[in-house]
């Protein structure tokens, strides 16, 4: 056998599928030609089930029907991409309901959760300003609840900090809420340790924080035998210490609590990381992004079937978008079935993030847009 003449022989056939495909993208052209005229959908799954049952037929062994399968779904989805990209051409991308506007409301009234002196407080002010207009309330689900109902014009909620990770209760919020995320902050976070003015180290028992505040300090608390307890927020906690003045009880917050409440800080800088930063986002019931904002975000659900998530994250790279997260979240009520969220750098008035979200929009679940910012 000989291994030049067999090369030689792929490589003729290569050559025989390249010019066979490019005579099926020229049709695939003119059948979105035809769909514009008329005004059809381009994904037709009935129409693609149907093909790939029928050109698994035509081979010979389960290997082969496999791998058929895959080239054939690959193929139909870049012809679904090529007439979304005539579609936008023709100017047929559809209108999303968001609007551009310049600036946020400099009158605005904003929400955070927790109390006087926690880490969203702070992260509003770097935002606002020190002349914001606020108040807090004390879950974030609240906080969700005063901008749907109106009476905030924005929150400000904690999404995701650099060691501990997501903040799983926002992205379900996000979810469950028709609200959008117009800008995001963040801010270096260094815990500390205090309690009421005269206790010593070893006269602490407990210990009160939100949880991720207690795991970010994980390393040092695994020196003491005190018991850790968990508060919604880490300002409640520093509140707690102050009004209940019981030198067994200590709280870890923000240096800024500690002088807000009149505690002393024990110890600074006791979360492990020294480069410990917090993002948050700002979010409002407007469909609203701004003009400059370059960083969109995005859930939908995918069926239960193999290579579901490829096909959708195949369109980012096809308008040769950068996704820069994906994160999952379990559906409620259905077990073992996913919530994706993604962002990915872009502005919603780009024509290559329109023609994404359009294909999105035709092929995932309950795809929504959630901000861009």
């Amino acid at each position: 056998m000989d291994l030049l003449k067999l090369r030689e022989q792929i490589d003729a056939i290569d050559e025989q599928i390249v010019d066979l495909y490019e005579k099926r993208m020229d049709i695939s052209r003119q059948v979105a030609e035809f769909k514009i005229e008329t005004g059809k959908k381009v994904f037709d799954r009935v129409r693609e089930d149907e093909k790939l049952r029928k050109v698994k037929s035509l081979t010979h062994n389960d290997f082969n029907s496999r791998g058929i399968e895959e080239l054939f779904e690959q193929i139909m989805s870049m012809s679904r991409k090529l007439q979304y990209r005539l579609l936008a051409e023709h100017g047929s991308m559809g209108n999303l309901p968001f609007i551009g506007v310049g600036e946020l409301s400099e009158k605005a009234r904003v929400v955070f959760q927790g109390a006087e002196g926690a880490y969203s407080q702070a992260a509003m002010v770097q935002y606002f300003g020190d002349k914001v207009s606020s108040f807090h309330v004390d879950t974030f689900r609240d906080a969700m609840i005063a901008i749907d109902e109106g009476s905030a014009d924005f929150a400000v909620l904690p999404i995701e900090n650099s060691t501990a990770g997501i903040v799983s209760e926002i992205y379900d919020l996000l979810a469950e809420f028709e609200n959008y995320i117009v800008g995001e902050q963040i801010i270096k976070i260094e815990h500390c340790l205090m309690a009421v003015p005269g206790t010593k180290m070893e006269d602490i028992k407990t210990v009160y924080s939100h949880p991720q505040s207690l795991m970010q300090s994980a390393r040092f608390l695994n020196g003491y035998s005190w018991q850790q307890i968990s508060m919604q927020n880490n300002a409640f906690a520093a509140r707690k210490v102050a009004e209940d003045k019981d030198k067994t009880q200590a709280a870890i917050a923000s240096e800024y609590a500690a002088g807000l409440y009149g505690l002393s800080v024990l110890q600074k800088g006791v979360n492990q990381s020294s480069t410990n930063s917090t993002r948050f986002i700002i979010v409002t019931n407007q469909k609203i992004f701004l003009k400059d904002a370059g960083k969109v975000s995005i859930c939908f659900e995918v069926p239960h079937e193999s290579g579901s998530l490829y096909h959708m994250l195949s369109h980012f790279i096809y308008n040769n978008l950068n996704m820069n997260r994906i994160e999952s979240r379990p559906i409620e009520g259905r077990n073992w079935e996913y919530r994706f969220f993604i962002d990915f750098d872009g502005n919603l008035s780009d024509s290559a993030v329109k023609n994404a979200l359009r294909g999105l929009r035709e092929e995932a679940r309950n795809m929504r847009i959630l901000g861009n910012y």
